[in-house]
């Protein structure tokens, strides 16, 4: 943990969710002071020290408020965790193009918007970390999910951009690829078509049976490994790389 005269603040997006409930109080217990975003509530034990924000990060209007508030509530921002997303689960052909959009606004243009919004705030504070939510759908993904396959595909790539142009003002970006991670959305998913056919307790053992540790995993697993890309005493030479946390799913042939 990075020991400073004042405490650090992080901005987590998604803040509402398993990975990123998992990471507001991860941060929190690492006496970083933490803005939350998300729309839905958050609810009970949100930190004291802390503000949340019920806003949509898909609308651009929201941002701008959002950053605006962050910075009448610090001043400067140290960490970005871009973690909200939405999931839609349909094939290709019957996505339609109001929720192709829906989802890239989500998960993709939010993203963009964001850097440039907290770009003022890093600079105040001398530099920071962004930490970009994707997933292993965008290497390797399966039939119902293009629109989700898609945009965490580009935000793979928009991470090593960012990577690029913030060196200079030391600002680090990296991004972490979680596979199967025991949250409300990867339940929400286990009802995609092609996995049906049996209770979810039996879907999410067979996921579990595709991970070389043989279980899916913790939300408080992803926060950690969040953390770790946030911290500057534990990642500073890492910028515009993808840490794959999956539980080693992705590294065994899907012929075996």
């Amino acid at each position: 943990m990075s020991i400073s005269s004042s405490p650090k603040t992080v901005l987590i997006t998604g803040a509402a969710g398993g990975i990123g409930r998992a990471t507001v109080h991860l941060f929190a217990d690492c006496k970083w002071q933490v803005i939350g975003v998300d729309r839905a509530a958050f609810g009970p034990g949100f930190p004291e020290s802390g503000l949340f924000i019920q806003s949509d990060i898909s609308e651009p209007a929201s941002l701008e408020t959002i950053f605006q508030q962050a910075k009448t509530f610090s001043g400067r921002l140290d960490g970005l965790v871009n973690n909200a997303a939405l999931q839609i689960s349909k094939s290709l052909l019957e996505t339609s193009v109001a929720e192709w959009d829906a989802v890239m606004a989500s998960n993709l243009r939010s993203v963009f918007l964001s850097a440039k919004l907290a770009y003022p705030l890093f600079k105040a504070a001398g530099g920071g970390a962004i930490v970009n939510v994707s997933s292993v759908h965008a290497v390797q993904t399966s039939a119902n999910i293009a629109a989700y396959a898609a945009s965490k595909g580009g935000l793979l790539a928009l991470t090593r951009a960012m990577a690029i142009e913030f060196a200079g003002d030391n600002i680090r970006v990296n991004a972490i690829l979680p596979g199967a991670v025991d949250t409300p959305m990867l339940r929400a998913g286990l009802n995609r078509e092609h996995v049906k056919g049996h209770d979810i307790h039996a879907r999410l053992e067979n996921l579990a049976g595709k991970t070389v540790n043989g279980r899916v995993g913790k939300p408080e697993e992803i926060a950690h490994a969040i953390y770790f890309l946030a911290d500057e005493t534990q990642s500073s030479f890492m910028t515009g790389q993808a840490l794959i946390v999956d539980g080693g799913a992705t590294a065994r042939l899907s012929t075996e």
